[in-house]
């Protein structure tokens, strides 16, 4: 799962959902140097990717794409993902999506020093670019695709893969839908474990 989904997952305590934010620049045991509410989501980050990389669904959504794009299948369902969370938003939370983000980034910003400094360097451009709000668009998720092919020096073309999100459109959205209520299940339970 792609950042929005990572943040939802987390429940609402601030520590956890910086923890779970910043669990991809977190190697090996160094979660330990961390306060434990913040350990526990960058431990509750990589089960969710653990559990999302394993899930029959992905992989129907990501073998799609895999002829095309290869191993950034993955990513790229990550973030084909993201879209439809952002789009449906109000089917799994009372706060409106803008206001669910605005909120985030007031969080960033406060808990600023103790981001890694790669996050650091990305939160500005997150930001002025609204990319957690810009998900819910076809056009944002483009922008996005472009932004990451870019990260790949073009090797990934992943900015292509806005065709495949609207020739197949439904069957990802449905997939989504059908993993997302799986996901949630496994993340809440995931949270009284750790």
């Amino acid at each position: 799962m792609n950042f929005l989904a990572h943040i939802y997952l987390s429940g609402n305590d601030e520590s956890v959902i910086i923890g779970n934010f910043i669990a991809d620049g977190i190697k090996g045991k160094r979660y330990l140097k961390y306060p434990p509410a913040i350990a526990k989501g960058i431990l509750l980050h990589r089960a969710i990717d653990s559990f999302t990389d394993a899930h029959p669904t992905v992989h129907q959504s990501t073998a799609r794409l895999h002829k095309n794009y290869g191993h950034y299948s993955g990513v790229i369902v990550d973030i084909l993902y993201d879209h439809f969370l952002a789009k449906n938003w109000s089917k799994y939370s009372e706060v409106p999506l803008d206001e669910y983000v605005s909120d985030f980034y007031k969080l960033l910003r406060k808990n600023f020093t103790m981001l890694p400094a790669r996050i650091q360097r990305m939160m500005p451009y997150m930001i002025a670019d609204n990319w957690l709000l810009s998900y819910a668009t076809v056009e944002g998720i483009s922008k996005i695709l472009a932004q990451m092919n870019v990260r790949t020096k073009g090797v990934s073309k992943m900015n292509l893969a806005v065709a495949e999100l609207e020739e197949y459109y439904n069957e990802f959205e449905a997939e989504f839908t059908s993993f997302f209520d799986e996901l949630i299940a496994f993340s809440h339970q995931k949270l009284k474990e750790l």
